[in-house]
C-alpha cells in the first residue's frame, strides 16, 4: 500500500520537528498510515504547488543525467525522467567487467534509488527533513523525436504497449535537459556492426566476457588443427584510446593470471592485437605515458599496430590498410571496436530542426543552452560548448572598458573588468598562464614592446586587438569523458536550483552590450586528472599541475579514486569486495 506522510505546524507550514516526529512514528508503525487532521489542507496545498511548477523533462541516465538528478532540488520543478535504461552504470569499470575482475551488478545503481522515488523505510527520516523528498517520475522508454517548437518529447516504450499497441506517448516540457550520450561510431566500415563487439553498455561487457571464454573453449576442441586454434585465440581491439588500451590490459591479465592455468595446452597460441590509426596509442595523454604504455605492451607480448586503418571486417578476418605496407588481412577469433563515438539519431533530428545539421554534435553556449532553442539544455557526450571568442567581441569590450569615452584605455580601465573578462572568456586566463604572465598589464606591455611603464600605458582599439590577437588559440573542445559530463550535470542542477534567486541577484559576469550581469557564471571545466590502467598492477596517471605518475603506486591511486567515485555505498562496497575476491580467488571463468 502506498503511503503519504505529511507534517505541518499550526500555521500550515511544515516544521522540522513535526517531520521528525512523523518519521519516528512511521518507523515504529512498521508500515502503518499516519493520519492527521490537516490532511485535506495538505493535499490542496500540494496540488496547487505542483500546478505552479515548471515542467522539466530529463532524457538519459548516464553520467550527465545522473549528476544532474543527484544535485537538483526536486521541490522546485515537476520532473520527469525518461531513459531506456533504469540504472546508472559506472562506465570506467566496464573493461574490468569483461574479464570478471568486477561483477556487472557491482557497478550499476537503480535510477529510482538515485532520484529517491522509492526510498526504504530507514530513509524516511531524511525525506521528511529534506526538500529533496519530493517525488519525481521515471519512465523506461526511448525518446525518438523532440518537437523543439511545440515543446514536446515523443517517446516509445519497448516493455509495454498502450491502447493503440505502439507503446508511444508524448510529454510536454517547459525545460528539457538532453543527456542521451553518444553511440558507437563505425565510420561506415563494412562488417563492424555485424561482427564486432562494442564496450559502451553493461550488456556489451557481459557479451564480451562470454565470448572470451567461448573462444578458449572452441580452441580446446579435439578436432581443430593448430591454425584454427590460433585463429580462435586471436583477440583484436580496434582503437588505441583509453577504453581499448584498458580492455587489452585487462584481457592480458585475465589470460596470464587465470586462463593459462585452466587451458595450459593452448596458452602459447593466444595473441592480443591493438590496432590504432594514429602514430601512437593514448594520444590524449602526455607523450611519456603513451611511450611507456607501448613499451609495456611490447614486453607483455601485446601486438600494437600504429598507423593501421581497418577497412573491412568479415566473420573470420579483418582487413587493414597501412601507408607503408598496403592492405593486409588477418584471421581473428573476437574483435572489439572502440574507435570513437557518434551522434544518436534523435540528436541528428534536433540538429536539422535548428540549423545545426553540419555539426558533429549539438552546440550549446557557455551556459549549456542549446543554441537556437528555447528552454532546451544539452549536457554530456551529445553536446559541445561553443566558447565565445574574445576577438568576436573586441569592439564591445573596448567600448565597455572606455568609461570616459576618450578613445583610449588605461591599464586601470582594463584591470577593472579583467576578472569579468576571465569569467566570460576563460581562454584569456589560460593564455596568460601559458605565457607565464601574472596580469593583463604584462600582456599589454609585451604587445607595446616591453619598455613602457605600467602606469603610463594607454592603447587604442587597434593596439588592444594586437595584444589579444592570440588569446583565442586557447579555445579547445572538451573531451567526451565521464568527468566532463558529471561536472556539466552538477553545474546545470545548481543553476536551476538558484534560478529564482539569481533573477534578483545575478552572479555572472558583466554584460558587455546590456546593463547588469548574466544570471549565472558560465560553465568552466576543472580537470582533476585521468588514469590509464596498463595491467600487471601498473597504471599511468596524468594529474593537475603537469604531474605524471607511472607504476604500481598509480594503480593503488586508481583503486582509491574509483572506489570513492562510486555513486552509492552499496556499489562502493561491492566493487571493493570484487577486487578483494579477485586477489584471493582469481577471476571467475564460468560461461554464464
Amino acid at each position: 500500500m502506498r503511503m503519504r506522510l505529511s507534517a505541518y505546524s499550526f500555521d500550515g507550514a511544515a516544521s522540522p520537528f513535526s517531520r521528525l516526529v512523523l518519521a519516528l512514528a512511521a518507523a515504529a508503525s512498521s508500515g502503518g498510515i499516519v493520519a492527521y487532521a490537516g490532511s485535506k489542507f495538505d493535499n490542496t496545498a500540494e496540488q496547487t504547488q505542483v500546478a505552479q511548477k515548471k515542467k522539466m523533462v530529463v532524457l538519459g541516465t548516464g553520467w550527465a543525467g545522473t549528476a544532474f538528478l543527484k544535485n537538483l532540488d526536486y521541490s522546485l520543478y515537476d520532473v520527469k525522467v525518461i531513459s531506456p535504461r533504469n540504472y546508472f552504470t559506472f562506465t570506467p569499470l566496464l573493461p574490468s567487467v569483461t574479464c570478471g575482475t568486477v561483477e556487472p551488478r557491482s557497478i550499476v545503481e537503480p535510477i529510482r534509488k538515485i532520484i529517491g522515488k522509492n526510498k526504504l523505510l530507514f530513509n524516511w527520516f531524511f525525506i521528511l527533513l529534506s526538500q529533496k523528498g519530493e517525488e519525481i517520475d521515471y519512465w523506461e522508454a526511448d525518446c525518438y523525436k523532440i518537437n523543439t517548437v511545440g515543446k514536446k518529447v515523443l517517446c516509445r516504450s519497448k516493455i509495454g504497449t498502450n491502447l493503440d499497441g505502439t507503446g508511444e506517448f508524448v510529454v510536454d516540457y517547459d525545460y528539457l535537459v538532453i543527456a542521451v550520450g553518444a553511440q558507437v561510431n563505425t565510420f561506415n566500415t563494412p562488417g563492424v556492426m555485424e561482427h564486432c563487439h562494442f564496450l559502451k553498455e553493461i550488456e556489451d561487457a557481459r557479451r564480451i566476457r562470454r565470448s572470451v571464454i567461448d573462444c578458449f573453449e572452441k580452441a580446446s576442441l579435439p578436432y581443430l588443427d593448430e591454425e584454427e586454434r590460433k585463429k580462435n585465440l586471436h583477440f583484436v581491439i580496434v582503437g588505441g584510446g583509453p577504453t581499448g588500451v584498458e580492455f587489452a590490459a585487462e584481457l592480458h591479465d585475465f589470460v596470464a593470471e587465470d586462463l593459462t592455468k585452466l587451458y595450459p595446452a593452448i596458452q602459447d597460441l593466444v595473441k592480443i592485437s591493438v590496432i590504432q590509426s594514429g602514430e601512437h596509442i593514448l594520444t590524449m595523454f602526455d607523450q611519456r605515458i603513451a611511450e611507456f604504455a607501448e613499451a609495456k605492451f611490447q614486453r607483455d607480448g601485446i601486438d600494437v599496430r600504429t598507423g593501421y586503418r581497418v577497412v573491412k571486417i568479415s566473420d573470420n578476418s579483418i582487413t587493414m590498410k597501412c601507408k607503408s605496407t598496403g592492405e593486409t588481412s588477418e584471421p581473428y577469433g573476437m574483435a572489439v571496436w572502440s574507435a570513437g563515438v557518434g551522434t544518436r539519431p534523435v540528436i541528428v533530428d534536433v540538429m536539422k530542426q535548428i540549423g545545426q545539421e553540419n555539426r558533429r554534435v549539438l552546440t550549446t553556449d557557455e551556459w549549456l543552452r542549446v543554441c537556437g532553442c528555447d528552454g532546451i539544455y544539452a549536457i554530456g557526450d551529445c553536446a559541445t560548448i561553443s566558447q565565445r571568442k574574445v576577438m568576436e567581441d573586441i569592439s564591445a569590450i573596448f567600448k565597455f572598458a572606455d568609461k570616459d569615452n576618450s578613445g583610449t584605455l588605461t591599464v586601470k580601465e582594463i584591470q577593472d573588468i579583467f576578472e569579468d573578462l576571465c569569467i566570460r572568456y576563460p581562454q584569456l586566463e589560460l593564455y596568460l598562464k601559458s605565457k607565464h604572465m601574472s596580469d593583463i598589464a604584462d600582456l599589454i606591455r609585451d604587445a607595446k614592446g616591453g619598455d613602457v611603464e605600467k602606469g603610463s600605458m594607454q592603447l587604442d582599439i587597434d593596439e588592444l586587438k594586437i595584444a589579444l590577437a592570440h588569446v583565442d588559440s586557447q579555445v579547445k573542445s572538451l573531451p567526451a569523458t565521464a568527468q566532463v559530463a558529471a561536472q556539466q550535470g552538477q553545474y546545470l542542477a545548481q543553476c536551476f536550483n538558484s534560478m529564482r534567486d539569481c533573477e534578483e541577484h545575478p552572479t555572472g559576469p558583466l554584460r558587455l552590450r546590456d546593463s547588469g550581469r548574466h544570471r549565472f557564471r558560465p560553465f568552466q571545466y576543472k580537470h582533476f586528472g585521468q588514469f590509464a590502467p596498463l595491467g600487471g598492477e601498473q597504471a599511468a596517471a596524468e594529474l593537475p599541475g603537469d604531474w605524471i605518475s607511472i607504476g604500481h603506486g598509480s594503480q593503488w591511486l586508481w583503486y582509491s579514486v574509483y572506489a570513492s567515485k562510486q555513486v552509492s555505498w552499496r556499489t562502493r562496497v561491492l566493487v571493493i569486495s570484487d577486487w578483494l575476491r579477485r586477489f584471493i580467488f582469481g577471476r571467475d571463468t564460468s560461461c554464464i
